[in-house]
């Protein structure tokens, strides 16, 4: 039985899209990954292009709120901003907590390759943390 991740962050349109998408990408045999957000907006472009250049669609997801999954029981939920870590609404059954406190790439100034820098940089230390979780989980 595949183990159920929740990435959770504040708008769901960058971080916690991303981590979805590496998540499955990397191990979607053993986890079923799910993202969500505290206050959803749209999908961030940037993050679509930066996940396309390592060859991983997140186009076919979709930004959610986290009431969605009220009901629904997780092995582990991660969020990935203090917003979310403090907002987080109670969720069903129990689940392991993990905390990842990321910068939001979607707040950064600049010309759209000075983002993309910020973005790809984002996008690699979620593969990183990504890694590390399935490496400490499947000891």
């Amino acid at each position: 039985m595949k183990k159920k991740v929740l990435f959770l962050c504040t708008g769901n349109s960058c971080r916690s899209q991303m981590a979805e998408g590496i998540l499955r990408f990397l191990d979607g045999d053993d986890y079923e990954a799910f993202s969500a957000g505290v206050n959803p907006t749209d999908i961030n472009p940037l993050a679509v292009r930066a996940m396309a250049e390592i060859d991983i669609d997140i186009t076919v997801q979709r930004s959610k709120s986290v009431t969605e999954f009220q009901d629904q029981a997780f092995d582990f939920v991660i969020t990935v901003c203090n917003n979310a870590k403090q907002s987080c609404p109670i969720l069903a059954d129990k689940h392991e907590k993990i905390h990842w406190d990321m910068e939001d790439p979607a707040e950064v100034n600049g010309t759209e390759e000075e983002k993309m820098i910020v973005f790809r940089e984002m996008r690699d230390e979620i593969v990183n943390r990504v890694k590390k979780f399935l490496q400490n989980i499947n000891i």
